[in-house]
């Protein structure tokens, strides 16, 4: 996949929030269609404030802006929009300069501006700003990893499902921990794309097979049997995947589940016990949860 070329001036959209708005609302700006942002950050600011920015390659509409931060902070306090023209700037190489390597367990994830400064092994993994969610700044992929790092200790699974790739970064830490073959899967032709392109970086070609689905609505998808999925995607796909999440795993396997608010679990974690699941952990970070469930029985309950 080709570089993206520099272009003539970056807009950078900026708010400041408490978690777990300032996640949701970062989740919002990444999955606009209009404006479609170029690349969204999330980081900590300290003392319980996240500031969450967004880059365009053309000036953003404030009003939609501010409409769509409104909506996906529902009622949270959050700072006045910022938009601000930075000319003559790769967006790329911006996103990048202002993100630091991030650890999740044994995970490094870092981008290619800090190549030089982390050290390199099986669990540091490089992933550059580009246009699909997953660089670990965000609570919800910084917890699947963590849930990965810990899963790595019980032993390796025969194949692994990521739903919802993005970058493709849980595929490639799994690949990378397991040394197992990992299908990846995303509806967005572009993330498989940089899926593809970021497992080839990694030296994961041979191990992380990406195609473009929709849930498990492939026919490729309905042979494999994984024995561990995750899916890092919103609370209302992942409740209307339970059943199919059921059928797809082997009895035994395990689910991670992440992309949900803290107060979203409980409800999904009543649902997938209805399929068979049990929950044997769940990590919080930043008001965001990370599920992780066993599959017990072969049998679907209910539909």
């Amino acid at each position: 996949m080709d570089t993206p070329k520099p272009i003539a001036s970056t807009y950078r959209a900026t708010i400041e929030a408490e978690p777990p708005a300032a996640g949701r609302i970062a989740r919002a700006l990444d999955e606009a269609e209009a404006p479609q942002a170029l690349s969204v950050s999330y980081f900590d600011l300290g003392n319980g404030r996240f500031e969450v920015s967004a880059l365009y390659g053309e000036a953003p509409a404030e009003n939609i802006l501010t409409t769509l931060i409104g909506r996906a902070a529902e009622g949270d306090a959050v700072t006045p929009l910022s938009i601000e023209e930075m000319p003559n700037a790769d967006w790329v190489v911006v996103s990048q300069g202002q993100r630091g390597p991030v650890r999740a367990g044994r995970f490094l994830i870092h981008s290619s501006h800090n190549r030089d400064t982390v050290p390199r092994n099986r669990f540091t993994i490089e992933i550059d700003a580009d246009r699909a969610f997953g660089t670990a700044h965000h609570a919800s992929t910084r917890g699947c990893l963590i849930a990965l790092d810990e899963l790595v200790k019980r032993g390796r699974p025969d194949l692994v499902l990521d739903l919802g790739t993005g970058s493709g970064i849980l595929a490639i830490a799994a690949a990378r921990a397991f040394d197992r073959p990992v299908v990846a899967t995303d509806t967005d032709p572009v993330a498989v794309a940089i899926a593809k392109d970021n497992a080839r970086k990694a030296g994961v070609t041979q191990q992380v097979h990406a195609l473009q689905a929709a849930g498990f609505a492939h026919g490729a998808l309905r042979r494999l049997k994984p024995d561990l999925i995750f899916a890092n995607i919103l609370a209302r796909p992942l409740y209307e995947l339970a059943p199919a999440m059921a059928k797809a795993l082997q009895p035994g396997g395990l689910a991670v589940l992440s992309g949900l608010t803290w107060d979203q679990a409980p409800a999904l974690v009543a649902r997938y016990r209805t399929h068979g699941f049990v929950l044997e952990k769940r990590i919080i970070l930043d008001g965001w949860a990370t599920l992780i469930l066993g599959r017990r029985s072969a049998r679907v309950l209910c539909d």
